[in-house]
């Protein structure tokens, strides 16, 4: 039989769970066209100018006169949002029932400064990328001579640390002052060239208070052999790694991060809301979630802004959102040129229908805190992060915020990872089988059995054998790059 998904008793459209031919459906809707896996047919006459329903929430306006039946994309349906809007806060209370994991502890390495991380990795970050190759080989040779001391060498490398200034230069060394103070290292090694813009003197004060011990330095312009004197710093750290030793943590210590990346119409009734009601459980738990992603918040913010804890996380929600609503305007950009031709082919067309289902993933939890790009966690439960939509410019600012490890839900599949673990979960059964290799966890399941509770409590089981040190896919495969937000002049 022909399936159909009506998400919401309100919605106007319905999704086809299969690709669906002209014909009748199990539900007695006849299809005047054919409609593709994933894609949306009319379940009711939808006039024109009128609202497209979804998820019980507008996602656009029918363009034309919509007949129950027909196919409902690009063709017919277009965006309702146009420009800045003025929001008001009309708090709603948390209606949160976690699902909580009968094992409350991970293993995790406790550090100098009191946080915990779940890897014990030693990161080489230039300050510049002048000397990318340099960090390159230090860590071939390191993890060659000293790999069995630590969870490995790993190189960030990226183009930035020099002909910057003001803010863009400044989103360069929060970045990477985060990953330098991240829990999940055992020890840093800052490489710098020595007459970048953004050499010691100026970086490493964004640091603020740091382990000298744990986070070196060296000057590759003042070394007589850079490579000799990088490998003697880095087997000093490893000999510092290899006595570190996992302790039982509570989960209110751990920080988990959001993404979600070549969507489909399955990620916001699948991944997404599985996603959401982990996060919900991590925090009744004390722990944290990070949600980033603004633009494509755009179209379901004001649902963010009124789960915000009090009047002042609402203003700096508000201020988030504008905030990235006026960088596309200070660049003559449409606000909402969003979504990507490869979410349409999925069965998304507008950025609504885009944002409605990726705030999904941060549950129905209070909002806690608002961070600035390259900003620090520094509250329990709920953040929302500024940040892009692009999958490894979020993920780096994740790492960066001190996400331990990012829930990574995607329906058209992708092999990246950040310098955290970065788990992918499949929002349909037939990406997981395609794409074994990239994919840890497949939340299609839920077309079939609708059973979120069960699929949560595995969920959970995966969140903490990762934080136990069980791998992830791009952890095997070697799939670690950080890449950081560019706003300004290259001189």
């Amino acid at each position: 039989m022909k399936r159909l998904l009506k998400i919401h008793a309100d919605d106007s459209v319905a999704v086809a769970l299969e690709d669906l031919a002209k014909g009748t459906t199990e539900d007695g809707l006849c299809l005047l066209a054919d409609i593709p896996f994933g894609h949306k047919a009319a379940v009711c006459h939808v006039k024109a100018g009128e609202r497209v329903i979804k998820y019980g929430y507008p996602i656009g306006i029918a363009t034309q006169d919509i007949p129950a039946g027909a196919w409902v994309h690009s063709h017919n349906m277009k965006t309702a949002l146009s420009d800045i809007i003025e929001y008001t806060y009309a708090p709603s209370p948390e209606t949160v029932r976690p699902v909580l994991p009968e094992e409350r502890f991970f293993e995790g390495y406790r550090r100098t400064d009191g946080r915990v991380g779940i890897r014990n990795e030693i990161w080489i970050l230039p300050t510049v990328g002048c000397v990318n190759k340099t960090a390159e080989q230090l860590a071939q040779k390191a993890g060659t001579l000293f790999g069995a001391c630590c969870d490995g060498f790993f190189a960030y490398t990226h183009p930035y640390g020099c002909s910057q200034l003001g803010d863009d230069e400044g989103f360069t060394q929060a970045i990477l002052a985060g990953l330098a103070k991240h829990p999940n290292t055992a020890g840093v090694l800052l490489l710098s060239l020595g007459c970048e813009n953004n050499h010691l003197d100026v970086f490493l004060p964004k640091l603020g208070e740091y382990d000298k011990n744990r986070i070196r330095t060296l000057v590759t312009q003042d070394a007589g052999d850079e490579l000799a004197e990088g490998m003697e710093t880095l087997g000093q750290l490893a000999l510092l790694a290899k006595q570190d030793k996992r302790e039982r943590v509570p989960l209110s210590e751990l920080v988990v991060g959001l993404k979600c990346g070549g969507s489909d119409a399955f990620s916001g009734i699948t991944a997404n809301p599985l996603c959401g009601c982990f996060a919900d459980g991590l925090t009744a738990l004390g722990g944290s979630i990070v949600l980033t992603e603004v633009p494509e918040m755009f179209g379901a913010e004001t649902i963010l802004m009124n789960r915000a804890a009090d009047g002042r996380i609402f203003n700096e929600t508000v201020g988030m959102i504008n905030s990235f609503k006026n960088y596309y305007k200070r660049y003559n950009q449409v606000i909402y040129e969003n979504p990507s031709p490869g979410n349409k082919k999925g069965g998304i067309t507008t950025l609504e229908e885009k944002s409605l289902g990726c705030i999904q993933k941060g549950g129905k939890a209070a909002v806690r805190g608002v961070l600035s790009y390259g900003g620090a966690l520094n509250k329990k439960g709920l953040n929302l992060l500024s940040g892009p939509g692009n999958d490894i410019v979020s993920t780096t600012a994740l790492a960066a915020s001190g996400a331990h490890m990012i829930l990574f839900t995607t329906g058209r599949g992708t092999p990246l990872g950040a310098p955290v673990p970065t788990i992918k979960i499949a929002t349909n059964t037939g990406l997981f089988e395609r794409k074994p290799n990239w994919i840890d966890y497949n939340a299609g399941e839920l077309l079939e059995h609708f059973d979120f509770a069960r699929l949560t409590r595995d969920l959970w089981t995966l969140v903490l054998d990762t934080a136990n040190g069980r791998t992830t896919k791009n952890e095997e495969n070697d799939y670690r790059e950080i890449a950081i937000f560019k706003d300004g002049v290259t001189l």
